[in-house]
């Protein structure tokens, strides 16, 4: 049989090939609970994603074009996601005062309750996690973060906001420095989604 991530005797010879088919099972576990969610309050996964997204990040975000790069979808599969949500009253269109065409995203009354309703669909999953030690989350943490950066700086991810690709982080030797913050950040300060991310020029 060929060379598969996905072949249990492989797994056992190549540690990297276990954990690339254990990310695949976690992923399975994330569709699936967002899944469950999305039978309840009768919307796909997508639409409660672009939901929740709206919800925790700067309006300047909050685009069709920024959010296809999101979530790695093309743009008219976005535009239909945006419709459906329009139609049932859970977003509003604020349209540029430059541009009539272009517009950010917005939540209505509705789409806020519905976020209230959906954005805890990964609470057993966090669960889970929680019962890491915090050396060991710390550890996950910073590899998540370095592994999402290099995805995104090999061209598989489009959009990563982690420090490792900010104009504001610097590596001095083992340590890493904000100069936004002014501080050192210690790894399990090394963010995730950073709401100041700018992104540094290659």
């Amino acid at each position: 049989m060929k060379e598969s991530t996905f072949n249990p005797e492989q797994q056992q010879t190549d540690i990297s090939s276990k954990i690339v088919a254990g990310l695949e099972r976690v992923s399975e576990v994330f569709k699936a609970l967002l899944w469950q969610k999305a039978k309840v309050v009768g919307l796909s996964p997508i639409q409660i994603q672009i939901l929740i997204f709206i919800a925790y990040h700067k309006p300047d975000l909050c685009n069709v074009s920024h959010l296809a790069k999101e979530f790695n979808i093309t743009k008219p599969t976005v535009s239909d996601a945006i419709k459906t949500l329009d139609n049932k009253g859970m977003i509003q269109k604020d349209f540029s005062s430059s541009d009539n065409r272009s517009y950010t995203i917005l939540l209505s009354p509705l789409g806020l309750e519905t976020v209230a309703l959906t954005d805890d669909f990964s609470n057993p999953l966090k669960k889970q996690v929680d019962g890491f030690s915090q050396l060991e989350l710390e550890s996950l943490s910073l590899t998540l973060n370095e592994l999402i950066y290099k995805l995104n700086q090999s061209g598989i991810l489009s959009v990563q906001r982690t420090c490792f690709g900010c104009t504001f982080y610097q590596k001095d030797g083992t340590k890493n420095y904000c100069n936004l913050l002014k501080q050192e950040l210690l790894n399990h300060e090394i963010r995730l989604d950073c709401a100041e991310y700018e992104e540094r020029a290659k």
